[in-house]
């Protein structure tokens, strides 16, 4: 197989519009959850949000490349960019075919969906805006970033809702490492914080009921009672290790395993045994070569509602036996909350970050660890450490599991 590795990273996200600011925020235990201002926060159970705060598409679109793309294609075309200029990588007619672009998202245009049905009822029928088709599909943020870079290989959507991040890095990984392409944008993005997302949620009562933006995100706390909902895009610029040696490009970091499951068991409560997702986990490793002993970090699903932490717990411990005990854990959910088809590409990132600087992000929030929940979720405070490989997992509605191994560049 191929190696793959890791040339560019870009994120928007609800603590930094660019991967320098999302970062020192992580490190400074800073988390973006406020009062939502995208809905009326008195009309649901959840007052707060994860909302991106002062994003700007001018700033790397002209006006009419924005107005034919709904925010969450907007926001991956802009992590995709930062991405792309990080990496170096130059398109060209000899490998314009062998470059590929795969991001996924758990909704697609839902704003504009919302706001066209709105207009079509205020309106009438013939009322919605011609760009209605062109805004709101899944595909169109893949499809806008190969127009914006001239991307000829590989263009898809990879839609599995909370999975849809890590499930496109995934399969741009197995692309590349199969020889199918050369490189690959990859990764998901995700802009849902309007009403129907809201009541949708709210009436499951999947959303955290806290007015305290301090507790309202608290994975693996006995108090917690349900995520926060988020927004943005995490891009990965991945590539063929010969590839970016050939050119000289800076390595970030290596892709060494990606593993994917699904429990088939209910549309949205996981399997609480844990199996199917740490099946997936050990998939990865198995990819990787290594044992459950070598694993330094696991980035966590970590969604704070009771039923996701206590079923991922169980699943850790049956991919790592004995190992998982002494295996840092944490979940960054706590710091820009539920991301859901952007959060496992986003917290990738947050794994290539941890093992470049030899730092764990901590769990935020968790004051008072739940008894089910007992593994080392290092709560409160960041830990450094040498770390050599990070597991990234990602579940979705619908049973959907993935998880990345993440190896640590060391040339």
């Amino acid at each position: 197989m191929v190696r793959v590795v890791v040339t560019g990273m870009g994120a928007v996200t609800p603590i930094g519009n660019n991967l320098a600011d999302m970062w020192k925020n992580i490190r400074t235990y800073r988390h973006g959850i406020r009062l939502a201002t995208k809905v009326n926060p008195d009309d649901y159970r959840t007052s707060m949000a994860a909302e991106v705060k002062g994003f700007d598409p001018g700033a790397v679109m002209d006006k009419r490349e924005a107005k034919r793309m709904d925010l969450y294609a907007q926001y991956a075309v802009a992590a995709a960019d930062e991405a792309f200029k990080m990496s170096g990588f130059e398109i060209n007619s000899e490998n314009a075919f062998d470059t590929g672009v795969i991001v996924g998202s758990g909704s697609g245009g839902y704003t504009a969906m919302e706001d066209n049905v709105r207009r079509m009822q205020e309106r009438g029928p013939n009322k919605v805006e011609p760009l209605f088709h062109i805004k709101t599909p899944v595909n169109m943020a893949a499809a806008n970033i190969a127009m914006r870079f001239g991307l000829k290989g590989d263009s898809m959507s990879v839609s599995s809702a909370c999975a849809s991040g890590s499930h496109s890095i995934g399969e741009a990984f197995m692309k590349i490492s199969q020889g199918q392409l050369t490189a690959c944008l990859a990764g998901g993005a995700e802009a849902t914080l309007n009403d129907s997302s809201f009541s949708g949620f709210s009436v499951l009562k999947a959303m955290s009921a806290q007015s305290d933006p301090g507790k309202a995100s608290r994975p693996f706390d006995r108090e917690r009672d349900g995520f926060v909902p988020a927004e943005g895009a995490g891009i990965l610029m991945l590539e063929s290790l010969e590839s970016a040696q050939a050119r000289g490009a800076e390595i970030y970091a290596e892709i060494t395993g990606y593993g994917a499951t699904t429990d088939a068991h209910h549309v949205t409560a996981p399997l609480p045994d844990g199996r199917a997702a740490g099946t997936a986990m050990k998939k990865a490793m198995r990819m990787g070569g290594i044992t459950a002993e070598a694993v330094s970090y696991i980035n966590a699903h970590g969604t704070s509602t009771p039923a996701n932490d206590s079923s991922e717990t169980e699943a850790i411990k049956y991919a790592l036996g004995e190992a998982a005990y002494s295996t840092p854990v944490s979940s960054t959910k706590s710091y820009f909350g539920h991301m859901f088809g952007a959060a496992g590409s986003t917290e990738a990132i947050v794994c290539i970050q941890a093992l470049r600087e030899g730092f764990i992000p901590p769990t935020l929030n968790l004051q008072n660890p739940d008894p089910e929940c007992d593994l080392d979720y290092v709560p409160l405070t960041g830990r450094g450490q040498p770390l050599e490989y990070a597991l990234s997992n990602s579940m979705g509605f619908g049973g959907h599991n993935s998880s990345l191994l993440i190896k640590w560049w060391n040339g």
